[in-house]
């Protein structure tokens, strides 16, 4: 998949206010493919902060991404990538050729509670396991959790 020889692919997530969706995605394939990837979140217009009924959410998961910090979308972030996978952002993501493009429609966390934000969580953890089968030789059943 990367043009890179022995570099492992490298993926954006992308969301509006890279708070929620985006850094959510982000965290679950850090701690599900640990170096097999290179792993970005950004958003066309960023919050000031990580949505806390995320930060919660992924908690359970034994996952914090309370240090993590929204990012703005750069056109070298897309250019970097191998993957671009969207969330809503619509087409405020930079195209390049050669790259590949998904959009997850999932929905937005954005004034949700932890009770709301958990099944989206749960969505992202799935299509997270999928993607890591796609890219690597990691089987999705047998990625740590």
């Amino acid at each position: 998949m990367p043009d890179r020889i022995d570099a492992p692919p490298q993926v954006l997530f992308v969301c509006v206010h890279n708070a929620g969706r985006s850094q959510m995605a982000a965290a679950f394939l850090t701690h599900l493919a640990g170096d097999r990837v290179r792993v970005r979140s950004a958003g066309s217009a960023p919050a000031d902060q990580v949505n806390p009924a995320v930060v919660e959410a992924m908690a359970e998961r034994g996952i914090d991404i309370s240090p993590e910090i929204p990012m703005v979308l750069t056109a070298d972030a897309v250019q970097a990538s191998d993957v671009v996978i969207t969330m809503g952002c619509g087409d405020a993501c930079p195209i390049f050729p050669g790259k590949r493009y998904e959009d997850w429609v999932l929905d937005d966390p954005a004034g949700q509670g932890v009770e709301a934000v958990r099944p989206i969580r749960d969505a992202i953890e799935a299509r997270v396991r999928a993607l890591i089968s796609d890219l690597t030789s990691i089987p999705a059943d047998t990625a740590t959790r």
